[in-house]
């Protein structure tokens, strides 16, 4: 008898559900123990004028196929600071890239302290989260605490929150993580970054408009602490990387809580390609915050969760833990990955090579 026979007899429909979960487990901690399927290309990513390459924040695919968006923080003149490094800079820290590594551009000069998430709607507006915490917010600074809409040129189109203000109301962040934009222009935040914040999704409507929030601190279905990450599969549901309790949380796009995947690791990034596959960053996973996990990018299937592959980060420090690898990932139509690494400073490709 499987696994599922003695959990069925005993629990009926809960265990053949605990039953799939663990199976999922076990595929995923034998996808992680397997070779990596993909060639890290080096030195893909060339920044202009000799600029060097700072922390990289969020990256995703440009809705042509063609490019890759990516929040480069600055640059590494100054390596030990982290959560403010574009606090004294104008460089742009919102950069497109072609499929050859090359900047085509690029805005944001001056604009944020600590750029973090970043989406493409379908019109090709850039949306970006400021996650600054208020502590590294300087004295009468008007800067973070929000989410700005560009045009695709980088023009202001919308600002949603108070900036330099955190709060907790409809139209206030404390600390956004990420933002996604829906098919149907609705546009979902993962609000915020740190473990005692706000922890919550805010949903808008296109034109900004606040239609709903969900979600608080805690470990419950619903709760989070820290949400990393957010995303929208091929079939509409929203991922919420729940990262400070070794999570991935899926809902409908009115918050009904739908189903938690242990599975990925400790989730920093999530993303989807064409083809039915889950693409998750785990860039904290190590013997403090998740012990029995390495860190990495895993690969599964994004309707049932089972992860097939996965790709090690095999020059993690167990005793840095923070932003060791990949925190997000995009992936483009050819399958190649892109991973945005904060602590090492590098916006890495990978391509497949079986």
């Amino acid at each position: 008898m499987n696994a599922r026979g003695p959990l069925m007899a005993r629990y009926g429909a809960r265990g053949t559900a605990l039953a799939l979960a663990l199976l999922s487990v076990a595929a995923g901690l034998a996808a992680q123990s397997g070779p990596s399927p993909y060639r890290l290309v080096d030195g893909w990513a060339q920044l202009p004028g000799g600029r060097q390459m700072g922390a990289v924040g969020k990256v995703t695919m440009d809705p042509d196929g063609a490019h890759i968006w990516a929040v480069i923080r600055c640059d590494a003149s100054a390596p030990n600071r982290f959560g403010d490094e574009c606090v004294d800079s104008d460089l742009d820290p919102i950069l497109k890239f072609d499929l050859q590594g090359n900047v085509v551009e690029s805005f944001g000069g001056g604009m944020f302290i600590w750029p973090h998430g970043i989406d493409v709607d379908a019109d090709g507006n850039v949306w970006v989260t400021d996650a600054v915490s208020s502590a590294r917010i300087p004295q009468g600074d008007r800067r973070g605490h929000r989410v700005v809409k560009f045009s695709p040129t980088g023009t202001v189109l919308l600002s949603l929150g108070t900036p330099g203000v955190a709060g907790s109301g409809n139209y206030e962040f404390n600390s956004p993580s990420d933002v996604i934009v829906a098919q149907d222009g609705s546009v979902f935040i993962a609000d915020g970054h740190g473990n005692d914040g706000n922890n919550r999704v805010v949903k808008y409507n296109r034109m900004g408009q606040f239609v709903m929030s969900w979600g608080r601190t805690g470990y419950a279905p619903g709760e989070f602490r820290s949400l990393h990450a957010i995303d929208i599969d091929p079939r509409g549901r929203v991922f919420v990387g729940d990262r400070s309790n070794n999570r991935i949380q899926i809902f409908d796009q009115q918050g009904t809580h739908l189903a938690t995947w242990t599975q990925y690791g400790r989730p920093s990034g999530i993303a989807f390609d064409g083809n039915g596959r889950i693409f998750v960053a785990d860039s904290e996973s190590d013997d403090v915050q998740n012990p029995g996990w390495e860190m990495g990018i895993r690969i599964g299937d994004a309707e049932k969760g089972w992860v097939t592959e996965f790709i090690p980060y095999m020059w993690g420090d167990p005793r840095q833990t923070a932003g060791n690898g990949a925190e997000f990932v995009a992936v483009d139509r050819q399958g190649n990955l892109y991973g945005g690494e904060p602590a090492p400073r590098r916006l890495q490709k990978y391509v497949r090579v079986r």
